[in-house]
């Protein structure tokens, strides 16, 4: 019985496939793809397909892939009913509150403001420290938001940090490590556990 994949687009699956490769399956396919978003396993009875985070997510869900990769960020902004098996360890990163200098969000008194891709992430930071803040759903640079006066702070993805600082803007606190993560159908799980824990096991040695 053969197991579908969903890749995350990007460098994500650039990274997952030398995972792939490592563990030996058939990634000819991938490596030399084109415009291709379906593609066969050369060695082994499995198609992967390549498509953007939150419709990774979609995918498994519905039961069109057995296993998708994914984002932990993605992973925390969708109200999703997955299995998340495995850390892969990949594209490492972390959210984090930033604002300019010298401003207190914590402490800061009357409506606050907050920009960021994120809102459910957000709210869910501010909820536990016991704040009502205004989210403000913003889909570019999110660091232009406080520059301009249209919030008082910011929740985003900080993999170095030189976009805040050349940006004048400062970290004020971290939430929590992000990197990449392997769920699989609740369904598939139990239809396809051989299968998908030959795969699962093979992919550990590997991270």
């Amino acid at each position: 019985m053969g197991i579908s994949i969903a890749l995350t687009k990007g460098r994500l699956e650039e990274e997952t496939v030398k995972i792939l490769d490592k563990a030996n399956f058939g990634t000819s396919e991938l490596k030399n793809k084109g415009r291709k978003l379906v593609f066969k396993d050369d060695k082994e009875d499995i198609r992967y397909f390549l498509v953007k985070a939150a419709d990774s997510i979609t995918y498994v869900e519905h039961g069109v892939a057995d296993i998708g990769v994914v984002g932990k960020d993605t992973l925390l902004e969708s109200n999703h009913s997955c299995y998340e098996v495995m850390d892969l360890g990949l594209g490492k990163c972390k959210f984090i509150v930033a604002s300019l200098p010298g401003r207190d969000l914590f402490n800061s008194i009357g409506h606050i403001k907050i920009g960021s891709k994120y809102p459910t992430v957000t709210k869910e930071f501010f909820k536990k420290k016991g704040m009502d803040v205004e989210i403000i759903k913003i889909e570019g640079s999110v660091e232009l938001a406080p520059i301009l006066g249209l919030c008082d702070g910011i929740v985003d993805i900080m993999e170095t940090g030189t976009t805040l600082k050349e940006n004048g803007l400062v970290v004020l606190e971290d939430i929590c490590e992000i990197s990449a993560r392997l769920i699989v159908n609740k369904a598939s799980f139990k239809l396809k556990q051989k299968e998908i824990n030959c795969f699962l096991s093979r992919i550990k040695e590997h991270i």
